[in-house]
């Protein structure tokens, strides 16, 4: 299956979803609708409503949903904001959390981004040796050969994430894959990750999405 196929089931996914989501977010709390949201009561929020679909402590078992614990917050705060602000265009943005973000508030954003960041992330997935050599050296090499640099450059040797970069480490594999297909394509549009990703084959991406699926 090419690359823009699989956007092409993700995208219809995403917009039957769309109907789900939207039926969620009715459930929200007035706290959530636009009103100051005291940090204290973020676990509501997050358990009641983000939980269904993340996990109550962020490690959401469907691999359609990413993993949240354990993610730096800043960068959490600044996904919901793109959602909220219809800036992120990737299938599953559209489907899913342009409706639960749109009437979030800058403090409940802040909340439930801190809330996440503090989870205990779960442990890895194991995969097939040779399949968790190769993404590790892609991931820590790069791929001369096609321009691709090192992801380790950017989110650190352990895949952590930094005060610029997010956490990779223990993500589901199909998340990262489907992230890689956004930014190859820019439907995702993040300049520095559309030129990581535009040279990349499935297979690596494959590999590279197993690596990190594996760290805990």
């Amino acid at each position: 299956m090419r690359i823009n196929d699989n956007l092409k089931v993700w995208l219809h996914r995403g917009l039957l979803a769309a109907t789900a989501a939207a039926l969620t977010a009715a459930s929200v709390p007035a706290f959530a609708q636009g009103a100051p949201t005291p940090p204290e009561q973020a676990p509501e929020l997050a358990i009641g409503v983000c939980g269904t679909c993340h996990g109550v402590d962020g490690n959401s078992v469907n691999p359609m949903f990413p993993r949240l614990a354990g993610q730096k917050a800043w960068y959490l705060e600044q996904q919901l904001k793109e959602f909220r602000a219809h800036t992120r265009g990737d299938p599953y943005a559209v489907g899913y959390m342009w409706g639960m973000a749109g009437q979030l508030s800058d403090p409940t954003i802040t909340a439930l981004a801190e809330y996440f960041s503090k989870q205990t992330t779960g442990p890895g997935k194991p995969h097939p040796a040779a399949v968790i050599a190769q993404g590790s050296e892609i991931y820590h090499q790069g791929i001369p050969s096609q321009g691709v640099p090192a992801c380790a450059a950017c989110h650190g040797p352990d895949a952590l994430g930094s005060a610029q970069f997010p956490r990779l480490a223990g993500q589901h594999a199909e998340y990262i894959l489907k992230q890689l297909a956004s930014f190859q394509s820019n439907m995702r549009k993040v300049a520095i990750m559309h030129g990581v990703a535009q040279t990349l084959h499935k297979d690596q991406m494959q590999a590279v999405a197993d690596y990190l699926e594996s760290l805990p």
